[in-house]
C-alpha cells in the first residue's frame, strides 16, 4: 500500500478504512465487538493505517471499539473523528459546533480512543449557528495545544472551506464522493486543488451499491440507513442498475472486483484523495486494499465519466432532513 499526503503534510495509506458501520447503520452487525478489533487492527497487515470515526458513531460506541484496538498500535495509525453533533440521552438532537462544546468534545474523545492526540479532527456537519472562523479557532487552540494535530471538515461548501482554512489551515474535506455521487466536482474538489486540501470521499462504494451485490429487487432490513435513503428506493433500483452493470463488465475484464474498479477510479481523480470505505468483514477489507494497486487508462476512466454522466443516477443520496445538512 502507497501512502498518500492530505493537506499541511498529513500522510496515510492511500485507502482508509471507515468504522462507523461496524457499530451502526447497517443493520445487525455479523460479528462480534471482538471480531470488530480483529479487523481494525487487520487493517494494518494490509497497508491500512488511516481510520475514520466520530463521536456520534454509537453513539461513542465506535471510538471506544476504535479505542480498543488502536492501543498496541497506536504509533502506527492515524486516527481522524469528528465532533458537531448535540448528543442528548444517547441520541443526537441537533448540532452544535460552539468553542466550548469542541473542547469538551476534544477530550472525551482522547479519553475513549485511548490516545493523546486527535491525528484529524472533523466538524461532522457545518452549524449554522456558530460561525466556521470561530469553529476554526477552537480547533486551532487544540492544535497548538497538542491535542489535535490537524483541522477537517465534513460535507462543507467551497464558500465555508475558505472561510475556515483562512483563520486555521484545513487538511481535509470530507464528504460523499463516488461514481454514484458526483457533487463535491463542480466547487468543493477545485478549492481544495487551490487550497492544497485533501479530500477523503466517504460510501466512495456507494454505500455497496458499487460494489454489485445490491440487485434491482434488494430490500434493507430494519436498522440499514438505505432503508430511508430515496435512491435505494424500490422505483429507484432498477434504474440505478446500468453503471453499476458497465461497472461489473469492466472489473471483470480487468481481472478486478467492481468494488477495486470504483475506488481505483476515486485514487485516479487526485493524488490527494483518499476513499475510506467502511467494512465489518477482514475479507472485504483486503479487497478494498488491493484497490491502490489497480490502474485505469485514461479511456476506461473517459468511458466511466461519459456513462455515469448519461445515465444519471434517480434518487438523493439522503432523505430530504439530511440533505438539508449538506452543503452549507
Amino acid at each position: 500500500m502507497h501512502t498518500r499526503t492530505l493537506g499541511q503534510g498529513l500522510r496515510v495509506s492511500a485507502v482508509g478504512l471507515g468504522c462507523m458501520g461496524m457499530s451502526q447503520s447497517y443493520g445487525p452487525n455479523p460479528g462480534s465487538r471482538e471480531d470488530m478489533i480483529g479487523v481494525v487492527r487487520s487493517a494494518l497487515d494490509a497497508g491500512v493505517t488511516f481510520l475514520d470515526t466520530a463521536e456520534v458513531y454509537g453513539p461513542y460506541h465506535n471510538e471506544e471499539l476504535v479505542g480498543e484496538a488502536i492501543a498496541p498500535i497506536r504509533d502506527q495509525v492515524q486516527v481522524a473523528t469528528k465532533f458537531g453533533w448535540d448528543i442528548r440521552d444517547g441520541r443526537p438532537a441537533g448540532l452544535n459546533s460552539r468553542p466550548e462544546q469542541i473542547r469538551k468534545v476534544a477530550d472525551a474523545c482522547l479519553g475513549r480512543l485511548r490516545t493523546d492526540r486527535i491525528d484529524l479532527f472533523y466538524q461532522h456537519r457545518v452549524d449554522p449557528d456558530v460561525p466556521i472562523e470561530d469553529v476554526a479557532g477552537a480547533v486551532g487552540e487544540l492544535v497548538r495545544a497538542g491535542k489535535v494535530r490537524h483541522f477537517g471538515l465534513s460535507e462543507a461548501a467551497a464558500a465555508t472551506i475558505r472561510r475556515a482554512h483562512a483563520v486555521h489551515p484545513v487538511t481535509a474535506v470530507q464528504s460523499e464522493y463516488s461514481l454514484w455521487t458526483r457533487d463535491p466536482e463542480p466547487e468543493v474538489l477545485p478549492a481544495c486543488a487551490e487550497l492544497g486540501i485533501g479530500f477523503v470521499p466517504f460510501s466512495p462504494l456507494g454505500k455497496g451499491f458499487l460494489t454489485g451485490t445490491v440487485g434491482p429487487d434488494a430490500s434493507f432490513q430494519q436498522g440499514d440507513i438505505r432503508a430511508t435513503i430515496p435512491r435505494f428506493a424500490a422505483g429507484n433500483l432498477p434504474a440505478n442498475q446500468a453503471l453499476v452493470g458497465h461497472v461489473r463488465a469492466l472489473a471483470e475484464a480487468k481481472g478486478v472486483t467492481p468494488g477495486q474498479l470504483a475506488l481505483a477510479w476515486l485514487l485516479a481523480q487526485q493524488p490527494w484523495i483518499v476513499p475510506i470505505p467502511g467494512t465489518r468483514r477482514l475479507s472485504r477489507l483486503r479487497e478494498n486494499a488491493g484497490a491502490a494497486a489497480v490502474a485505469l487508462s485514461a479511456d476506461e476512466r473517459a468511458g466511466l465519466d461519459t456513462l455515469a454522466a448519461r445515465v444519471g443516477v434517480a434518487g438523493d443520496r439522503y432523505g430530504e432532513a439530511h440533505m438539508k445538512l449538506v452543503g452549507r
